[in-house]
């Protein structure tokens, strides 16, 4: 039985989990608080297995509490959030401090909503207590390296797929690659309202340039381009170059982005020419597409399950043998910079 403690300020809103919560069978709301005071002492007490986190609250901040969680007593946090631009900044900063994921704060409206509000909040609740919790480091981000020289990176591209705990994930390859690293795409599983943030909060920490693409930018060297949380994004080719597009179309494997549609299109357009990368996430978007790329000639890696929060992304895509390698989330920069150099050296 998974026990869990929410904490939030807002009495209808500690009802409204605490209820949807304990329709699991195997979950279980021990106690809820108003606030962070309150739920220090009921976590020394009760040693829940998972808490739920309001950002906004009175007396300390859910920030400053997780801060305090996660230096004194690391545990599964799933931080209750605001879909807004403020909203998202604090929440992708609680994910770097250590938060597992997040979820929107439950609206007034809920009603015609509800079950599939109530199934999001028990699936990430469960993955939690599943997941790795790893306090982050409050040092900066690690300074990328000085730019390459040559074109040793001409006519290549990266596509990364990543889902819970990919938001960090993400920021620790991209820090570590240079100004001239070929064009980058990213899908990442990301409310409409966050992408645009992450994207600034990637842009700010990296050498290279990121943006949320809009459609139709053609692939340039020194660029990444994130997919926006509203839309899939695929590459297309016109004549000698790649650009990308995004489509308004159902949701695949329940994403929207999905890192399937990303990955595919990049089969079509640019196999031989692309190292693919699944980082971590839950569920398995991504990983017949990874599967894909592999058999029609790109060089494909897969995060290794001990450095990632959740391996359901990357497990899944070990298990169908669609990577040439699994590593460390640390060596997989340098990994790529190094298959870079030798595809380029063969071409010359």
């Amino acid at each position: 039985m998974i026990s869990v403690l929410v904490i939030d300020d807002s009495p209808l809103v500690r009802q409204l989990l605490s209820h949807l919560l304990n329709d699991a069978d195997d979950i279980k709301v021990v106690a809820t608080a108003e606030d962070p005071y309150e739920a220090r002492d009921l976590i020394k007490k009760l040693n829940p297995d998972v808490l739920t986190l309001d950002i906004e609250m009175p007396k300390m901040d859910g920030i400053a509490f997780l801060r305090n969680i996660m230096k004194l007593r690391p545990m599964p946090v799933v931080m209750v959030s605001t879909l807004t631009e403020k909203g998202a900044a604090v929440t992708l900063e609680a994910l770097s401090i250590g938060a597992v994921d997040f979820i929107s704060k439950p609206k007034s409206d809920l009603t015609n909503q509800l079950m599939g509000y109530k199934q999001e909040l028990i699936d990430k609740v469960r993955l939690a207590y599943k997941s790795k919790v790893r306090p982050r480091s409050t040092a900066a981000p690690i300074a990328a390296k000085p730019p390459l020289t040559g074109e040793m990176f001409s006519n290549r591209l990266i596509a990364i797929g990543a889902s819970t705990g990919g938001t960090e994930a993400i920021q620790s390859v991209l820090t570590q690659l240079p100004a001239n690293t070929p064009p980058i795409v990213i899908a990442q599983h990301i409310p409409a309202a966050f992408s645009a943030s992450f994207a600034k909060r990637l842009n700010s920490n990296c050498a290279m340039e990121v943006i949320e693409a809009q459609g139709g930018e053609r692939l340039k060297a020194g660029t990444a381009y994130l997919a926006p949380g509203s839309a899939h994004m695929i590459i297309e080719r016109k004549g000698s170059n790649l650009f990308t597009k995004l489509l308004d179309t159902e949701p695949v494997n329940r994403h929207k982005p999905s890192v399937d549609v990303l990955f595919n299109s990049v089969v079509e357009c640019a196999a031989k020419s692309t190292i693919g990368v699944i980082l971590t996430g839950m569920g398995k978007d991504g990983a017949k597409g990874l599967l894909n790329m592999k058999n029609k000639g790109s060089y494909t890696l897969a995060q290794d399950e001990a450095s990632s929060v959740v391996w359901g992304m990357p497990g899944a895509a070990v298990e169908l043998n669609a990577h040439h390698e699994q590593m460390h989330l640390d060596k997989i920069p340098q990994k790529l910079l190094f298959l870079l150099k030798t595809e380029n050296s063969k071409a010359s």
